[in-house]
């Protein structure tokens, strides 16, 4: 069995979350550059089995696409085409920053703290990842 991983799609940066092997457990893995996303799923991929990538679907009130759509999109046709046999889903992100920010309240992280915006798009992955792990 491989892992999930779970990506938080930013224009500048992308939180990155993982299961482990046995798809139990969700964690944070990192944050990276979205311009540097590409080379750290190659690397990632070829030194750890991966078989599922989720990808948050920003989404509005009414259902409609957010305006971050278009650049996931383009994402998306650099992602299949560097990994077609990738199986890949969206996961519905709404609300993921939010919750990630008062994760961090939740559990006593400092306000500097707090305002690490990779450390909240790292938590947003993680909770996409146990968004769809938990359904």
């Amino acid at each position: 069995m491989g892992r999930i991983l779970a990506l938080d799609f930013g224009t500048k940066r992308t939180g990155i979350a993982v299961t482990d092997e046995l798809q139990i457990i969700a964690s944070g893995l990192t944050t990276v550059p979205t311009a540097e996303l590409l080379p750290f799923l190659k690397k990632y991929f070829s030194e750890e089995k991966v078989e599922l990538v989720l990808l948050g679907e920003p989404k509005q009130m009414d259902n409609t696409a957010s305006q971050s759509e278009g650049k996931i999109q383009e994402f998306l046709k650099v992602f299949t085409k560097n990994f077609p046999e990738m199986k890949l889903e969206r996961v519905d992100e709404r609300f993921t920053s939010k919750m990630a920010f008062q994760s961090m309240i939740d559990n006593g992280l400092k306000k500097k703290q707090r305002q690490n915006k990779a450390l909240v798009d790292e938590i947003s992955a993680t909770i996409i990842l146990q968004s769809y792990l938990y359904k």
